[in-house]
């Protein structure tokens, strides 16, 4: 056998012994493997309207999600960063350029935002009112209606139920991946109805979306990892006085 042979051969072992390696552990290699869904979770061979109907299956058991992009709804965006769980929610929301943070624990529900949030929403002849409110957590009341424009961003199952939805006829479009993780992306109407990453690695949970009619792009992470819900101190909570605005 030629030294050039004998080499060939070495590395031919050495990258089958990698392989093999590998594949016991986390996941496969680029390139050992013809096929694209070895060592994954198995259903990125399945039909688009399967892995779709698992994907909501595995979102709707998991205990918690970390939620952020942009949604887009009636004409106007909210961008997203909200960590949610059955219990409660915790994290931020802006619109029009201005943000407010939002705590639910239970069905208490806790809005906290600057002067300027504030000063908006009163048509700027609440100044005064609204320093007092700058950076403190203001308790919202149950009727209040904006209890339930607001709760609905700390809602896991509602804004899943909502969010996790392609239109038209659903197909799979190739395998890709997100932050590190494989996935297959299966689209409604050709990707006209949106797209949705869907991980082969573990439990087949959403990773990516984009929503139809350029609605917005939605990232999905830390799925199932648990997240304290702090009461807010006194000292750091007031109440409004009056019904808050929903504008």
């Amino acid at each position: 056998m030629t030294a050039i042979a004998l080499g060939r051969r070495r590395r031919t072992t050495l990258l089958g012994a990698i392989c093999a390696l590998v594949v016991a552990g986390t996941g496969v290699l680029a390139g050992c493997s013809d096929d694209p869904d070895a060592g994954t979770n198995g259903v990125g061979k399945l039909p688009a309207a399967t892995i779709q109907s698992k994907t909501r299956a595995a979102a709707a058991a998991a205990e918690s999600v970390h939620l952020s992009g942009d949604v887009v709804t009636n004409g106007h965006t909210y961008k997203l960063d909200m960590r949610l769980k059955s219990e409660g929610a915790t994290g931020s929301v802006t619109s029009d350029g201005l943000a407010f943070g939002l705590l639910r624990i239970g069905e208490q529900l806790y809005l906290k935002a600057g002067s300027g949030f504030w000063n908006h929403a009163d048509g700027d002849t609440g100044k005064a009112s609204a320093s007092k409110l700058d950076g403190k957590y203001v308790k919202v009341p149950q009727r209040d209606p904006a209890y339930k424009k607001f709760s609905g961003f700390t809602d896991m199952d509602v804004l899943l139920g909502g969010l996790l939805t392609l239109h038209g006829s659903l197909a799979t479009d190739g395998h890709h991946e997100q932050s590190g993780t494989r996935t297959i992306r299966i689209t409604g109407d050709k990707g006209s109805g949106g797209t949705l990453d869907v991980s082969l690695q573990g439990k087949p949970y959403p990773l990516r979306l984009e929503r139809a009619g350029g609605a917005g792009t939605i990232s999905f992470s830390s799925w199932g990892e648990d997240f304290a819900l702090n009461e807010p101190k006194k000292t750091e909570t007031v109440d409004y006085g009056k019904q808050l605005p929903t504008s």
